[in-house]
């Protein structure tokens, strides 16, 4: 497999001049800064927000770096891992012409981000265990496919994939693979980013959003090499990430060993909660999960969705989404939170015409 950069990127993206902040040309923290036009007298907080922040966000891929065992270079940060998928398809995918190949069921991001980008999606559906056909998927490619996304552990399914079909993805095909790891933290798969350096066609994405409980903060990650990276961030908005943000980042960082045991409670939990799950009689399988959730097929799984929800009680209803149907997607909660949802779901009854064939 040969994967050239400069075949794969939309051609005008070449020739592009990034735009140059006053962060840019300056990056010291002292001086008298009468360069970005800022507002010299902080903000009506009374908190320093008045300066821009980092544009590249240095102190962070210097501290992050060691901890996912990749280079600094090798890392982007953007406003939530949708900022990277939406760059990638301006960065790749030329509109009207170019397609993206998705996996469904799977993260809804990707589709919405393409039909925003006027970028053709081709698709091929996972199989009844929501695994990858490497095959199907290498025969659907075209001349105009750019990328592949490959969501492991998946959502909604929360099942991770076999290793050695994505490695034949990435074999076999000669443009971008993206592997979203949002969920791998709560996986015993070692993450791909550990492959970054055999497979020059491999971008991974993980987040600050899951177990490091930072989702309102709006931060992801995307690993893959400096040629990839590089791209990125010349066509990245200059600020995408606020300083504030910034600041949280780094003091999480420090406390790095707490995600551990977060993640641990949660796996725990997770156990707990399948096993009572199980015992519901409405229940009706629980598919194997290596994220913060399970994906539940249930009887009646609308009106189930729909009296939860009147309890204060919210899960997601994935009946819609291929190879869902009558299931629920639940996140694992605190154990108060679990107990309401199995206490619900016991009580739950429901109408004698809706479990009719």
């Amino acid at each position: 497999m040969a994967f050239d950069i400069k075949k794969l990127l939309r051609p005008h993206i070449l020739s592009i001049k990034p735009y140059s902040s006053a962060r840019d040309e300056y990056s010291g923290k002292e001086g008298v800064f009468l360069d970005a036009n800022e507002n010299p007298y902080s903000s009506p907080t009374g908190e320093a927000f008045n300066r821009y922040p980092d544009p590249y966000q240095h102190l962070i891929k210097e501290r992050l770096a060691p901890i996912k065992g990749v280079g600094k270079e090798q890392i982007f940060l953007g406003n939530g891992s949708d900022e990277a998928i939406d760059l990638l398809m301006r960065a790749f995918c030329v509109p009207g012409k170019d397609n993206v190949l998705l996996l469904p069921p799977t993260y809804g991001m990707y589709e919405v981000s393409a039909s925003i980008n006027d970028i053709a999606i081709k698709r091929v559906s996972l199989t009844e265990d929501f695994q990858l056909r490497p095959k199907e998927i290498l025969e659907a490619v075209d001349e105009h496919t750019k990328i592949i996304f490959i969501c492991s552990p998946n959502n909604p399914s929360g099942n991770k994939m076999r290793r050695s079909d994505i490695h034949a993805i990435l074999k076999g095909f000669e443009g971008l693979v993206v592997i979203d790891e949002a969920y791998v933290d709560f996986s015993d798969e070692p993450s791909f980013t550990t492959e970054l350096n055999e497979f020059p066609n491999l971008l991974v994405m993980q987040t600050f959003s899951k177990a490091w409980g930072l989702a309102n903060l709006r931060i992801g990650m995307a690993f893959a090499s400096a040629e990839i990276i590089r791209v990125l961030n010349l066509i990245k908005p200059p600020y995408n990430i606020s300083g504030l943000t910034q600041e949280r980042v780094l003091a999480s960082l420090e406390n790095a060993e707490k995600v551990k045991e977060v993640v641990a409670a949660i796996l725990k939990e997770r156990e707990v909660l399948e096993k009572a799950l199980k015992r519901i009689p409405l229940v009706q399988k629980i598919y194997p999960s290596h994220a913060n959730f399970l994906l539940v097929k249930v009887l009646a799984a609308k009106e189930m969705y729909d009296y939860l929800t009147q309890e204060k009680i919210i899960v997601r209803d994935r009946s819609k989404v291929t190879l869902c149907d009558n299931c629920l997607r639940i996140t694992v909660g605190t154990q108060d939170e679990n107990r309401r949802l199995l206490e619900a779901m016991s009580e739950f009854q429901p109408l004698e015409k809706t479990l009719k064939p």
